[in-house]
């Protein structure tokens, strides 16, 4: 068992877990069908203690910031460990984003490195550039870059070389529980960016629980999948395996066949998915169940009903592989858990693996908190909650309706520091040391939480990305014929008791009684150009003024309120109606 009471940080961990697992394979790095290189923990410690010598030769002092912005590979676990034990905190970015997103969060966080790969550092520096030349941004002035895997004689301009040696020797930099690790970007990145301060004790904690909860034996594998920037996967693929002497895999490719081909070929044993990954496996799943004979295909159910029976008060691997190996094979044959990651999991979905005896680990989590806030422990599975708060964390259920139904607020040792440099916002999420989530649910008798919806304008899609609308509304600036326009999730106005499904929606006053075509044709326009989960459904036509604040900001929730008193069918049209 975990029992990390004693420490005192996760760099102090994970470099004591280094010495006790240090013949153990710690890191595998695949490239579709090609493998990169394999690292043990002592290897992995030689790597890291020489990235921090780096750091430190340059200037790094005990409480300086580090970004990093990549890929899922060993150079990230590499960079970020090093600063660590440097005494960095450290600042995860995700490389999707676009550069300007990007360097709008740099510029925020003000970090002292930035750790990149060579080609998000070619589009940062376009970006950058682009930037002067409008006399606005200072993103990364001075800031030191380090570029990994850069072609040779590739002009870097004013970064350096990952890979270069240092000159002089690590010295390992202590930090306390109560110091900030992780500045972690909860969700959308334009208006104001709310990073998430994260400290060595709020990491602990929630190591202990999920390690202690989900092991992971010293001969079994971690697939990362998810960006190792993402609240899941930094805590179970980086944080937890490493603490508990298991190995890592990464692969630079999210693409089905080559997922299965590893899983395989690793012998994969825990994994964290998000929804829509989790859809495309049951899809083709289905797929090869269909494509069976008749008589082989009532077998298969009837394994499938007997897996069902036995397993129905806990989980058990070894005899649902044995039972439906074909299937189990086809992911592996050893894989014991899934991890849903960024967002909730629809019943249906959960309750087809757990039939196959794959269970999906259902959980609630926040970033503010550290990730997890409830999990399902499997005694039983339960697919009609998101589990039972975790060992140390309190949840209450705050201003509840006749049916139960109000705001869950969270308290607990994995409730974060704060937002970076923004007292009101941590004001307005944190009251007397209790964690405003924003989200609607109610706890039964044996103390599940259910969620019902949200109670704040925010919308997590399928593939568990944050999005608060405020973020799209740059987008839509100047629409024809438009006096006022506001972006909302649906739920937000029209509560349906649900968290699958969630929709994005702009509310419009025009001039006239309709939005022109010309108009309407210009909002499809500007809205395929978004990524596909930023973008809007449907819109509202709303022909009074818009209720606003003496600087003339929109009050949204008197807004949503207003509208509630409209029929959701009669007001709601989709995009492509006219």
């Amino acid at each position: 068992m975990l029992q990390l009471s004693r420490i005192q940080s996760v760099g102090e961990a994970i470099r004591d877990a280094t010495v006790t697992f240090k013949s153990n394979e710690a890191l595998i790095e695949a490239e579709r069908h090609r493998e990169n290189g394999r690292w043990t923990y002592a290897q992995l410690r030689s790597e890291a203690e020489r990235f921090a010598a780096l750091l430190q030769e340059q200037g790094l002092q005990p409480g300086d910031r580090c970004a990093i912005v990549m890929q899922n590979q060993s150079k990230w676990i590499f960079s970020g460990l090093g600063a660590l034990w440097a005494g960095a905190a450290l600042v995860p970015i995700d490389y999707k984003l676009t550069a300007r997103e990007q360097l709008e969060l740099l510029e925020h966080c003000k970090p002292r490195v930035l750790v990149t790969e060579y080609g998000e550092w070619t589009k940062l520096q376009r970006e950058q550039q682009l930037q002067r030349e409008q006399q606005r941004g200072a993103a990364l002035e001075r800031t030191l870059v380090l570029v990994t895997e850069a072609p040779e004689g590739a002009e870097l301009g004013p970064a350096r070389r990952w890979e270069q040696e240092p000159a002089g020797s690590f010295r390992y930099c202590e930090r306390s529980r109560e110091d900030v690790a992780c500045i972690v970007y909860s969700s959308g990145t334009s208006g104001t960016p709310k990073g998430c301060m994260l400290t060595h004790g709020n990491y602990l904690a929630q190591a202990e629980i999920l390690g202690n909860l989900y092991p992971l034996a010293e001969d079994e594998r971690f697939f990362s999948v998810l960006p190792t920037n993402h609240a899941i996967d930094f805590m179970v693929g980086f944080i937890v395996p490493l603490l508990m002497g298991g190995g890592i895999v990464h692969q630079r490719t999210l693409r089905p066949q080559f997922l299965r081909a590893t899983m395989k070929k690793y012998g994969i044993t825990h994994i964290a998915l998000v929804p829509s990954i989790l859809k495309n496996l049951e899809k083709r799943i289905r797929e090869r169940l269909d494509e069976l004979p008749g008589w082989q295909r009532q077998l298969v159910d009837g394994l499938i009903r007997t897996n069902e029976i036995v397993t129905r008060k806990a989980p058990n691997h070894r005899l649902s592989s044995t039972l439906l190996r074909p299937i189990h094979e086809s992911l592996g044959g050893k894989l014991k858990y899934i991890f849903a990651g960024g967002t909730f999991v629809d019943r249906k979905l959960a309750e087809f693996f757990y039939e196959l005896g794959i269970p999906v680990v259902i959980g609630y989590g926040l970033t503010e908190a550290s990730t997890v806030i409830t999990v399902n422990d499997l005694k039983p599975f339960r697919s009609d909650t998101v589990g039972k708060a975790v060992q140390g964390v309190k949840v209450e259920i705050r201003n509840a309706n006749e049916a139960g139904v109000g705001e869950v607020w969270v308290r607990g040792p994995t409730v974060m520091k704060g937002y970076l440099d923004a007292p009101e916002l941590t004001e307005e999420a944190i009251v007397d040391g209790w964690l405003r989530t924003g989200d609607l649910g109610s706890l039964d008798i044996s103390g599940h939480l259910r969620l019902m919806g949200r109670a704040k304008n925010m919308i997590v899609t399928e593939g568990g990305k944050n999005i608060y609308p405020e973020d799209i509304e740059a987008v839509f600036e100047g629409l024809p014929g438009i006096e006022e326009y506001c972006v909302f999730a649906a739920d937000y106005i029209w509560p349906r008791g649900s968290m699958i499904g969630e929709q994005l929606l702009v509310v419009l006053r025009p001039e006239g009684d309709w939005p022109s075509d010309e108009c309407l044709q210009e909002l499809r326009t500007r809205n395929r150009r978004l990524p596909d989960f930023k973008r809007l459904s449907a819109f509202v036509v709303e022909r009074e003024e818009f209720p606003a604040t003496a600087s003339l900001k929109v009050k949204r929730g008197e807004l949503a309120e207003r509208l509630r008193g409209k029929a959701r069918d009669e007001a709601v049209r989709g995009l492509d109606e006219g």
